[in-house]
C-alpha cells in the first residue's frame, strides 16, 4: 500500500468484503464520503487490486520470529508460522479466496523482522531528533502496567467464532450505516464501525448480514434484530456489541448460524479474549493469594449483630492468627474485632471504612493477657492517648493492625470458567455452582475483614517518645480484654492449594536432640512435622527452656539416624522462627546457605522415598470446597493494591497489578499518569538509581530470609503537576535521618498537596498450580497454540509480589497530627479523580 493511501487504511478494511458485491460503488460512497473524489477512486483501484487472485507461494522461513510449517491451500504450498496462519485465514475469510491482499497481509505480521526493522529504524530517526524524550519515555513506559481484575472475566454460555464479513446495521428509524463483524455466536454479535454511530445503548438494531446473502436466503423486509449493549471505542474506531433480541426470534437464521459456526469454527478460529482474560486473571490470583500478608475474616450476620466465621490462612497472614493465640492456643482474634469496632466500621461510609488498632500483650503467671485501642478509643482522654502507646510500644509485642470492611455477596464463591457447558462434559461439570450444604454455611456471610499488620520499627520508636505518668497505668486496664470471655468462634480456613505451592509439610512423630545457640546442654523432645526447608519443622521440648530463643539451633534425630547411612542427622543447623509462650513449641526453618544444606538434602531424600507413607499435615475443611469458595470471595473483595513483577535480567519490573476497593488515595497516585485500564508504578523505583534500591535488594532479602520485608514510603503529592516526576515526590521513611525530618517532610506535603504514606511489602511468589488453568489453556491451545506458549511463558516468569497499604492516617498520628489535619488531609484528594481502573476488554 502506497504511503497517500496509508492514511485511508480503515476504509480500506472495510471495503474489502464488500468488494465483490454488487453494491461496492454505493458503499464506497457512503464510507468515504469526506475524503475527496480523486483520493476516493485510488481507494477504489487500491481494494480491487487487493481483490485480484494471486498465484505465489508463501515461504516466511527466516522472515518471521517464529517456527514455520508446511500449510496447504488448494493445492498450493506454504510455509508460515502460527501467526501467519492465523493472518492467512482471517484475511481468506474477507475476501473469500486467496488474493494479493492475503499475501501482503501475511507478508505485514507484527513479528516479520523486515517490519521490526522498519520499526527499529524509524524509532532511531526518532530518536536522533528527540534523545532526551525516548530516555523519558522508555523509563516511563516500563512501569505502566495493566491492571486486572481477580476472577473477574466473562463466561460465555455458547462458543463466539472470528468472523468478518459486510453488515448493514438498522435502527428504528430506518436509518442505516455499513460495518464489517468482527465475531459472532449464537447469542450475540460484535461489529466494528470506521466512523461515529448515531445508535444509542439499549435500542433494537436490525442486522442485514450482506457478505452471507450468497450463503442464506435473508429476509429483505427484516433484518436480524440485536439489542445494543454497549459502544467500545479503540483506536478512534467504534465497536458495536450486540446481544440477540429474542423479541424478535428467527429460528431460520437460528438454525443456519448453529450449522455455520459448528462447521467453520476451526476455520475461521474460535475467539478466545475472554479466556485469555480468564487465565490472566486466575494466574494474578494464584500469585497474589497463597502470599498476600493481609488476613480476610468472614462475618456472618445473625440477628442484626455482626458474628466472626471463618479466617483464611496462609503462610504469610498466619503470623496475625498466631499474636492473636493465648497460652493454650485458643484463637483470640474476638478481641481485636470487637463488636463496638465493627459496628462503627459498618457505619462509615463504603470507601473510608477502616480503622487503626494498637496493640500489646502481657504475660504474668504464664497467661497471655491482651491489650487492644483504636486511635477513636484512645481520644477519649488525652491520658489514654499517652499511656498506652507510650508504654504499650515499649513492649516486644507491640503491633499496629489496620482493619478494613468491605460488603460481600455468597454468590461471589461460583467462579465458573470462561468456556460455555457446550464445549464438553469436563467443561460443564467444573463449571457446576457449589453445592447446596456448601451455600447454606455461606448464605449469611455478608461482609469481609481484611486485618494487616502495618507495625514498623521507626513507628515504634516514635510511640517511645511519648512521655506518661507511671501512676496513670492503671487506666490500661479498661483496654484489656477479660481473660473469662469465651475464644473466638472464628474457624481457621487454609487457602486451598497452599500446601503445594509453598511447601507441604509431613507428620513425623520422631525423638529430637536440640543445643541452642551453641550451648553444650542437650534438651529432647518429639518433631511433629517436618519439610525440606521453610517452616516445616516443629519441635515439642520435654521440659520448658529457660534460656534465649532466637537464633541458631542445632538438631539431631538419633533414630533417624540408625536408617541413614549416607547423611549425618546428628547435627542438622536450623534457625528459630516462632515460639509459644510456655517455650515449648518451636517453629524452625533450615539454617541459610551450606550451613543448611544438610537437613535440607536429608528431608528432600527421605519425602522422595517415602512419599507414599507420610501423612500431609493439612487442616480437613468442614465442607468439602469450603477452602477454594472462600479464596475466591476474598479475591474479588481486595482491598489494597498489589502488583506482580518479573525478573528480567538482574532486575525486577512489574507486569500486572490488582486494585483494591479502597486505598483511593493510592488508586489516585497510581492511575493519575497513566492510560485508561494501567497503572504507573514509576514512583516505587525512583531510587533505582541508587546503591541499594528498595524493591530490587529488598526481594533478594525476602528469598534469603524467606520471609515477606516492610518498608514505609512517604509521598508528597500534588496533583496540579503535569509531569508525574514533579506531582510525586518519594522517600523511603529510612532515608530520613530523624524524626524531626519526617514531619517536616509531611508538614510540606500538606501545605503543597498532599501527605500520603505507604505500607510496603514485598514477598516472593509460589509456583502457578496448572490444575486450575489446564482446562481454559488447553482451549487456546487447540485454536491458537502459540497464545497458550506465550501465557505459559508469561506464567512462569513471575517471580515476587508487592503489596501497597494506605497507612497515612496511622502515620499522621504518630507524629502528633491532629483530627482535624487528618480530615484537611484526606479532602485534598478532591482536587484530582482518579481514572477508572476496568478494563473494556
Amino acid at each position: 500500500m502506497s504511503q497517500d493511501l496509508k492514511q485511508y487504511a480503515d476504509i480500506i478494511e472495510q471495503l474489502k468484503p464488500m468488494v465483490n458485491e454488487p453494491e461496492f460503488n454505493q458503499v464506497l460512497l457512503q464510507t468515504a464520503s469526506d475524503v475527496p473524489k480523486e483520493k476516493r477512486f485510488l481507494i477504489k483501484m487500491e481494494v480491487k487490486r487487493l481483490a485480484k487472485p494471486c498465484m505465489r507461494t508463501i515461504d516466511l522461513r527466516g522472515h518471521v520470529d517464529g517456527k514455520c510449517k508446511k500449510y496447504v491451500h488448494d493445492g498450493r504450498s506454504h510455509y508460515m508460522d502460527d501467526v501467519a496462519v492465523d493472518k492467512f485465514e482471517e484475511q481468506l475469510r474477507v475476501f473469500g479466496r486467496y488474493t494479493y491482499g492475503v499475501y501482503e497481509a501475511v507478508q505485514n505480521t507484527e513479528n516479520n523482522f523486515r517490519l521490526m526493522r522498519e520499526k527499529e529504524l524509524a524509532q532511531e530517526r526518532a530518536d536522533k531528533e528527540n534523545p532526551e524524550l525516548k530516555k523519558r519515555s522508555a523509563i516511563l513506559e516500563q512501569f505502566k502496567v495493566p491492571t486486572v481484575n481477580l476472577l473477574d472475566y466473562r463466561q460465555r454460555n455458547t462458543e463466539r467464532m472470528n468472523f468478518a464479513v459486510a453488515v448493514e446495521i438498522f435502527n428504528a428509524e430506518n436509518r442505516s450505516v455499513r460495518g464489517l463483524s468482527v465475531d459472532i455466536s449464537l447469542e450475540g454479535l460484535q461489529i466494528k464501525l470506521s466512523k461515529d454511530s448515531f445508535f444509542e445503548k439499549g435500542e433494537t438494531l436490525f442486522i442485514y448480514f450482506r457478505g452471507l446473502e450468497s450463503e442464506f436466503a435473508m429476509d429483505k423486509k427484516n433484518g436480524i434484530a440485536y439489542k445494543l449493549v454497549k459502544i467500545i471505542t479503540k483506536n478512534d474506531v467504534n465497536y458495536l456489541a450486540l446481544q440477540r433480541d429474542k423479541t424478535h426470534p428467527s429460528p431460520a437464521f437460528d438454525k443456519f448460524l448453529e450449522t455455520f459456526i459448528h462447521g467453520n469454527k476451526r476455520r475461521y478460529k474460535v475467539n478466545m479474549t475472554n479466556t485469555i482474560e480468564a487465565i490472566t486473571s486466575k494466574t494474578c490470583e494464584q500469585y497474589f493469594s497463597p502470599r498476600s500478608p493481609t488476613l480476610p475474616v468472614f462475618i456472618d450476620v445473625v440477628n442484626e449483630t455482626l458474628v466472626p466465621r471463618y479466617a483464611m490462612v496462609n503462610e504469610v497472614n498466619r503470623e496475625t492468627v498466631q499474636y492473636w493465640k493465648d497460652e493454650e492456643d485458643n484463637c483470640r482474634l474476638n478481641f481485636l474485632l470487637t463488636q463496638e469496632r465493627l459496628t462503627r466500621l459498618l457505619n462509615k461510609s463504603d470507601e473510608v471504612r477502616e480503622i487503626f488498632v494498637f496493640s500489646f500483650t502481657h504475660l504474668h503467671t504464664d497467661k497471655v493477657y491482651f491489650y487492644s485501642a483504636s486511635y477513636e478509643e484512645l481520644l477519649q482522654k488525652e491520658v489514654l492517648f499517652r499511656v498506652f502507646l507510650g508504654f504499650g510500644s515499649r513492649k516486644a509485642s507491640w503491633r499496629v493492625f489496620k482493619i478494613t470492611l468491605t460488603d460481600m455477596d455468597p454468590e461471589q464463591a461460583h467462579i465458573p470458567l470462561s468456556i460455555p457447558d457446550s464445549v464438553g462434559n469436563k467443561v460443564k461439570k467444573l463449571n457446576t455452582p457449589p453445592s447446596a450444604r456448601l451455600m447454606s454455611k455461606l448464605k449469611n456471610l455478608r461482609y469481609l475483614a481484611h486485618i494487616t499488620d502495618v507495625t514498623s520499627v521507626t513507628g515504634q520508636e516514635t510511640y517511645n517518645e511519648l512521655k506518661f505518668n507511671r501512676d496513670n497505668l492503671s487506666h490500661l486496664r479498661i483496654f484489656g480484654h477479660p481473660r473469662n470471655r469465651a475464644a473466638s468462634n472464628i474457624h481457621i480456613v487454609r487457602f486451598k492449594y497452599e500446601e503445594q505451592r509453598i511447601e507441604s509439610r509431613y507428620q513425623l512423630r520422631t525423638q529430637i536432640e536440640a543445643r541452642f545457640n551453641g550451648e553444650s546442654t542437650v534438651h529432647r523432645g518429639i518433631s511433629e512435622d517436618i519439610s525440606v526447608h521453610g517452616l516445616g519443622l516443629r519441635v515439642e521440648l520435654a521440659k520448658d527452656y529457660k534460656g534465649s530463643l532466637e537464633g541458631r539451633v542445632e538438631v539431631a534425630f538419633p533414630r533417624l539416624q540408625e536408617i541413614a547411612n549416607n547423611f549425618d542427622v546428628m547435627h542438622l543447623q536450623y534457625e528459630i522462627i516462632y515460639h509459644n509462650v510456655e517455650k515449648n513449641i518451636l517453629h524452625l526453618k533450615t539454617a541459610t546457605g551450606d550451613e543448611g544444606k544438610s537437613a535440607r538434602n536429608f528431608f528432600e531424600e527421605l519425602i522422595k522415598k517415602n512419599k507414599a507413607n507420610l501423612k500431609i499435615d493439612n487442616d480437613e475443611e468442614e465442607v468439602p470446597g469450603m477452602g477454594q469458595a472462600l479464596r475466591c470471595i476474598n479475591a474479588r473483595n481486595a482491598t489494597s493494591l498489589s502488583f506482580l513483577m518479573s525478573k528480567e535480567g538482574v532486575r525486577y519490573t512489574p507486569q500486572a497489578c490488582i486494585v483494591g476497593k479502597q486505598d483511593e488515595r493510592i488508586t489516585t497516585l497510581t492511575t493519575q499518569y497513566a492510560e485508561r485500564g494501567k497503572v504507573n508504578l514509576e514512583f516505587l523505583f525512583r531510587d533505582r538509581k541508587q546503591d541499594s534500591p528498595f524493591v530490587q535488594s529488598g526481594i533478594k532479602a525476602v528469598k534469603l530470609e524467606n520471609m515477606p520485608l516492610r518498608q514505609e514510603l512517604f509521598i508528597s503529592f500534588d496533583a496540579s503537576q503535569k509531569e508525574p516526576r514533579m506531582a510525586i515526590i518519594p522517600r523511603y521513611s529510612h532515608k530520613f535521618e530523624s524524626n524531626e525530618q519526617r514531619r517536616a517532610f509531611i508538614r510540606e506535603a500538606m501545605v503543597r498537596g498532599q501527605f500520603v504514606a505507604i505500607h510496603v511489602m514485598l514477598t516472593t511468589t509460589g509456583k502457578p498450580d496448572l490444575t486450575m488453568l489446564q482446562t481454559e489453556i488447553n482451549y487456546v491451545t487447540m485454536y491458537a497454540m502459540h497464545r497458550a506458549r506465550e501465557l505459559e511463558k508469561k506464567m512462569w516468569s513471575i517471580a515476587a509480589c508487592s503489596h501497597l497499604v494506605d497507612v497515612t492516617d496511622e502515620v499522621l498520628i504518630r507524629y502528633g497530627f491532629t483530627m482535624q489535619d487528618i480530615t484537611a488531609n484526606k479532602t485534598l484528594k478532591s482536587a484530582v479523580q482518579p481514572k477508572a481502573v476496568v478494563n473494556n476488554a
